[in-house]
């Protein structure tokens, strides 16, 4: 070979690189100002994840629920919030030159070309650092065609190289670590913590952050909850990284790679785990519209359009992100604003509530409830229905189906609707056990699950509102109505107290006495009401009012009504704090009016805050993305008794729980504590309630069918002290079993000296005839 050949050879050869390089280069140029593929605008770089769900903290600490879209339930957390493990691993597995190179390994790049592309060699490693993954998980909106698949790397070196020019190094794996899709509605390190460990992530342990990471390579393959075996080999592979990185000594790999894949399950979207109706409850309150009529067209609807008007000027709570706007203008999202809402909530007497439920309903309740319907063919209804009656309740709550809805708009007739109900189905339907895999008729599953009994249990602070548990349900998968502040049902002998608390304000006295007879008042109409009692206890005998209540006589009651304007007990209702429309008739002395337990449990406040009624308070403070408090929420208060009727009632209320209707909470479930309380049952046993309270606490409960005319044939097992008594029982029981809450039994109300007895200088007998509180005191 002549040198004029070499030099031309030698010549090509360097034409050949420079113009590769010029290609390159311009090839960069090109793909950096988005001439060639995608490339983000700088402010999306600068901004890369804007979409953050909203998280709920409880008041002990915990977080408990989020609501974010399904592609973006992710919730923030800074680089500070990390452990020292999960980062330790990520760099040691992903990118163990992460703090060396300026978004592209040049020598993991080389070693991934020759191991992998010329070697063929599976365990060559791969060249992407986590730059280039973050740049991947942010802007690469997938490749259609091979040339697209054939600038993708490229295009990811690009933006990994300007997304180190923008942030630092703690802030890239930050990024990374809060975009990663880690399954189950867990976006980002935060929920994925919460999700697998219920911790945070500056909790977790060595070998669950291990976990975690592992996952980054395919979470749908190393899925935790449904392959153990192979996560675990991959959590292992990742401590071993770890081990060689020098994070990990061989003694602490060896002993972390031996334990057990362990993790602690729970859902953190706000449908599932630990309260979902209140995390539902909270969701459709602060996102609700500002009423307008035109949404309320029928006649009954009227009543709820005056209480959401009422609510939205009223409730600082309601309509807060319609109310609320941030600083660009616009209203705040509580789906991807990244708020935190801190609320009263304490998740372990949430969790106590939601396992008394259980216990009671589940273990004892239901059962005894399917023994009594069994072999009945119109269980679980009232025999007294007839079946067109029936058919008439299954055909309306089938009308109330997404699946009815769905064949309405199709335009399917009614006919082939009903065809289509009774056809047999594979379908999931509840037990207290489980899910049960069956084959029904949508129909059937229907009348099935009306089988099962519903409750709605609430317990707060009897001094400042602060909301601790809200069990709207005993099942929200399957039994999705709200009974705490959605629900309203007859509150039966419940209602007493109120109509007492009127009397004790007209100046009756709880140890004034009448005759035990039964009584006959007279409606406006002219027409007789004569109310029965469900026992013949001291018929014709002197009883005092205090017995009437101990004892809920009805005849007692009835006497006081007679004495009082039921217009005046309806005004004091609504000083109360129910908020619904009450008709002024004298029934309602017996409980006819449909209440709420959240109504109820503020209402029951007044007895144990010296005549104070506390609003129950759900939220303490909102907080935005960057941690700055943009709300704060204080209890509301409202002056409904005097002092000296406060304390006749709390007299008379203690002594339901101290000999009364009350005292199965005694001799049964062994609570010593100071309480004021009231059991209720409706007629035919149709709802069951039971209103207590401690010197702190105020609880209520209901329990009953989803329809008035599902019920218990007998009063033994259908009355409010077998029904929902219980419920508060266990509650209270595993509340005192535990500490840390700080409920002691030992706690007192604090009565002052003169008012310890309220019988002192009323020594008379109320007369038998008819008359006002004026004419008995004359």
């Amino acid at each position: 070979m002549t040198a004029e050949v070499k030099k031309k050879i030698v010549f090509s050869f360097w034409m050949l690189y420079i113009s590769a390089l010029v290609i390159i280069i311009v090839l960069f140029a090109a793909i950096s100002k988005g001439s060639i593929g995608y490339m983000p605008a700088v402010e999306q770089i600068a901004n890369p994840i804007d979409k953050y769900a909203t998280s709920v903290i409880s008041a002990d600490g915990k977080a408990f629920g989020s609501y974010g879209h399904s592609q973006d339930n992710r919730i923030h957390v800074t680089y500070n919030d990390l452990s020292a493990d999960l980062v330790k691993a990520l760099i040691a597995t992903e990118d163990i030159r992460f703090s060396k190179h300026s978004g592209i390994d040049i020598q993991g790049l080389l070693r991934a070309v020759v191991k992998r592309g010329i070697l063929m060699q599976k365990s060559g490693g791969g060249g992407s650092t986590i730059t280039q993954q973050l740049a991947k998980q942010l802007y690469s909106p997938g490749a259609a065609n091979f040339a697209e698949r054939l600038l993708q790397k490229p295009i990811e070196w690009v933006i990994a190289v300007k997304l180190e020019r923008y942030y630092t190094k703690e802030e890239i794996i930050n990024l990374y670590l809060n975009k990663f899709d880690f399954l189950y509605n867990a976006v980002g390190i935060q929920s994925a913590a919460h999700t697998y460990f219920s911790v945070a992530p500056k909790g977790l342990k060595t070998e669950e952050a291990a976990t975690l990471i592992g996952m980054c390579k395919n979470p749908s393959y190393y899925n935790p909850v449904r392959y153990a075996d192979r996560t675990r080999q991959r959590r292992n592979v990742v401590l071993g990284q770890m081990q060689k990185a020098g994070y990990l000594t061989v003694r602490e790999r060896d002993s972390l790679a031996m334990l057990p894949l362990t993790i602690r399950f729970s859902r953190i979207d706000h449908k599932e785990g630990l309260a979902p109706y209140f995390k539902e409850y909270l969701r459709m309150t602060m996102t609700a519209q500002k009423p307008d009529i035109s949404n309320y067209p029928a006649p009954w609807q009227k009543p709820k359009f005056r209480e959401d008007s009422a609510a939205w000027v009223t409730n600082p709570l309601y309509g807060w992100c319609n109310k609320n706007k941030k600083a660009d203008g616009n209203f705040y999202n509580i789906y991807t604003d990244g708020l935190k809402i801190y609320t009263t909530i304490d998740t372990r007497m949430q969790r106590y509530a939601e396992e008394s439920v259980k216990e009671h309903i589940g273990q004892t309740l239901q059962p005894a409830f399917f023994a009594e319907k069994q072999g009945r063919s119109y269980a679980p209804f009232s025999r007294d229905l007839t079946q067109p009656e029936v058919d008439d309740i299954l055909a309306r709550s089938m009308q109330q189906t997404d699946r009815f809805r769905a064949m309405r708009r199709e335009g399917i007739s009614d006919e082939d609707i009903m065809k289509e109900f009774r056809r047999p189905l594979e379908m999931t339907v509840f037990s207290w056990n489980g899910p049960v895999d069956t084959i029904m008729s949508p129909l059937d599953s229907i009348r099935y699950h009306k089988m099962f009994l519903r409750t709605a249990f609430m317990s707060m602070d009897a001094h400042t509102g602060h909301v601790k548990a809200y069990v709207g349900g005993i099942d929200y998968y399957n039994f999705q109505y709200d009974m705490v502040t959605g629900g309203r049902r007859q509150i039966g002998s419940t209602m007493k107290p109120f109509l007492y608390s009127l009397a004790m304000i007209e100046g009756i006295n709880p140890c004034d006495r009448m005759l035990h007879v039964q009584q006959q008042l007279m409606d406006e109409n002219g027409r007789p009401w004569i109310p029965r009692n469900s026992d013949q206890k001291h018929v014709g005998e002197m009883v005092s009012i205090q017995w009437g209540l101990q004892n809920s006589s009805n005849w007692v009651t009835a006497y006081l009504m007679k004495q009082l304007s039921p217009y005046t007990l309806v005004r004091l209702l609504h000083s109360f704090g129910m908020t619904g429309h009450i008709d002024p008739v004298i029934s309602l002395a017996l409980g006819t009016p449909d209440i709420s337990v959240s109504e109820m449990v503020g209402g029951y406040s007044t007895f144990a805050n010296r005549g104070i009624r506390v609003e129950p308070l759900y939220v303490t403070r909102i907080e935005d993305s960057f941690g700055n408090t943009v709300a704060t929420f204080n209890p509301q208060m409202h002056e409904v008794l005097p002092e000296d009727a406060t304390y006749k009632m709390l007299h008379m209320l203690r002594s339901v729980m101290d000999g009364g209707t009350g005292s199965r909470v005694r001799y049964r479930y062994n609570l010593r504590a100071p309480m004021g309380g009231k059991t209720g049952t409706t007629q035919n046993n149709s709802d069951g309630w039971f209103m207590a309270f401690t010197p702190t606490l105020v609880s209520g409960c209901w329990v009953g069918g989803e329809d008035r005319s599902i019920h218990f044939d007998r009063m033994t097992e259908g009355q409010g002290a077998s029904m929902a008594l219980p419920i508060y029982s266990l509650f209270m029981q595993k509340v005192y079993a535990d500490p840390a809450l700080g409920y002691s039994e030992t706690e007192t109300f604090d009565i002052p000296a003169h008012y310890a007895n309220p019988c002192l200088d009323t020594d008379f007998t109320l007369p038998s005839g008819t008359g006002g509180i004026d004419k008995i005191f004359e």
